[in-house]
């Protein structure tokens, strides 16, 4: 029979082997790092595009760090993908080796209960890092929604100065022609009053009859 010790060690890499049966005994593992390696490519691509987009707009620094921030994020998904199959992939090897133990009756009752126990523990670990990262969703994805309404707040506030401006320019513009009206309409009346002064002149006297 083989040493409890070593038989613990792989009821440790096979804990949740149950779980993860079920939850990738369909999915073909090479095909998922494929996928992954794909993305990762796909999002260094579109990192260096978007960076170079961000240099031609006026506020560069904004937009290079929603970028990384973006990258970021995605890079972090793509990790956290890689190790749940790599994690699972483990799980299923370590699984398969003690369910040939089992078939070859190389099992006692105590390593079985102990597989059972592990395989509980480990489930409930999974359980409680499930939660954690449902709560840090949770949190990027508040933060992300106050971000976008603090950018949402600062456009409608820069459009409102910027159609404000847009008004005292108008405004200026129409005093200035109205300006221009009145002093038109000013030369004018001169005009037209000089005119009129001219030909209302006096005749000048008749010369005396001669005698």
């Amino acid at each position: 029979m083989k040493p409890t010790f070593v038989l613990f060690g792989l009821m440790a890499l096979a804990a949740s082997s149950a779980w993860s049966q079920a939850s990738t005994s369909t999915v073909d593992i090479d095909a998922e790092k494929s996928r992954i390696s794909a993305e990762r490519k796909a999002v260094e691509t579109r990192y260096d595009k978007d960076r170079a987009t961000c240099y031609q707009k006026f506020a560069v620094q904004d937009c290079l760090n929603d970028v990384r921030r973006t990258r970021r994020t995605q890079v972090e998904d793509l990790n956290r993908q890689e190790a749940i199959i790599n994690d699972d992939e483990r799980k299923r090897r370590a699984a398969a080796q003690l369910d040939d133990l089992e078939r070859k009756g190389q099992l006692s009752p105590e390593d079985a209960a102990r597989r059972e126990s592990a395989l509980q523990s480990q489930k409930d670990r999974e359980q409680r890092a499930a939660d954690r990262e449902a709560g840090r969703q949770a949190k990027e994805a508040e933060a992300a929604a106050n971000r976008r309404a603090f950018e949402g707040k600062q456009k409608a506030h820069a459009q409102e100065q910027a159609q404000q401006a847009e008004r005292r320019a108008q405004e200026q513009a129409e005093r200035q022609r109205y300006e221009d009206r009145l002093k038109k309409a000013e030369q004018d009346r001169a005009e037209l009053e000089a005119r009129n002064a001219k030909r209302t002149k006096p005749r000048s006297a008749p010369l005396p009859t001669p005698p």
